[in-house]
């Protein structure tokens, strides 16, 4: 349905992927991509595999894209690491959802340094356990002064929560004093949500051939352009990643103009 839907297509494989980059580059390039990693639960079960081994190989995959995003120039790459509906999943695949962050950080943090890359969080702190909190935010402390690509992570993270939390303090402002309520506007709100201080995403990438945005940024995504691949996260190559930009360097934003 989807490739009828010419939603996505097989990646040139002859296409020299330096010369793409160097040609997206050319042009503009979206300053905030987020990301649905979806597929790794499919990818293991094709394989035989425990579904923790999908979500070992999706972690190698974050590591190949954020490279590639930073270095085609893009400002921010917002990842859904896990959402607030996820720990409905198995108790045993949810601890080790959790002890991924460690486990990435650990090994990629001196690389995330050396690249120039700042690491954030968006979602509720408060479940995490502590090991992972921990892990993240030793991350976040010691990439704070760099200046380059904003890897945003959003684990344990749902935007109708995020919406409802953000009207009541709004609300509770308000009665303060803190704001006037002729003063709220667009920007005013956007402040209260948890990706204040990032430009709203340009272009959202999902895996795996589901077209939905469960859950996911739904205020921010508001104008933003969708790009839909059958690809399960794990598979996801560099070559997808750039096809995708060079889609979104193709389409037309009008912002609800002509």
């Amino acid at each position: 349905m989807l490739d009828k839907m010419k939603l996505w297509k097989t990646p040139n494989s002859s296409s020299n992927l330096r010369d793409r980059i160097s040609m997206i580059k050319e042009h503009e390039v979206p300053s905030h991509v987020a990301v649905i990693m979806d597929g790794n639960g499919r990818w293991a079960k094709k394989r035989a595999l425990p579904r923790i081994a999908g979500h070992h190989a999706g972690m190698k995959v974050v590591k190949k894209i954020t490279k590639l995003a930073n270095k085609l120039g893009i400002k921010t790459l917002t990842l859904y690491a896990f959402s607030t509906e996820n720990w409905k999943r198995p108790k045993t695949e949810v601890e080790y959802l959790m002890k991924l962050p460690e486990e990435f950080l650990g090994s990629f943090l001196p690389e995330l340094i050396e690249e120039n890359v700042q690491v954030k969080l968006m979602g509720y702190k408060k479940d995490l356990p502590a090991h992972t909190l921990n892990a993240i935010e030793k991350a976040i402390t010691e990439t704070k002064d760099n200046t380059g690509l904003v890897l945003n992570f959003a684990l344990n993270y749902g935007s109708r929560a995020e919406i409802l939390d953000a009207v009541k303090d709004v609300l509770t402002d308000c009665k303060s004093g803190i704001i006037d309520e002729k003063d709220l506007d667009e920007e005013v709100f956007s402040s209260y949500l948890m990706s204040k201080g990032l430009q709203d995403p340009d272009l959202l990438i999902r895996t795996s051939g589901e077209i939905r945005l469960s859950n996911f940024m739904l205020w921010q995504l508001a104008y933003t352009e969708f790009w839909f691949t059958n690809v399960l996260w794990p598979d996801f190559e560099e070559e997808h990643f750039i096809e995708a930009v060079e889609v979104f360097q193709n389409r037309q934003r009008r912002f609800g103009g002509v």
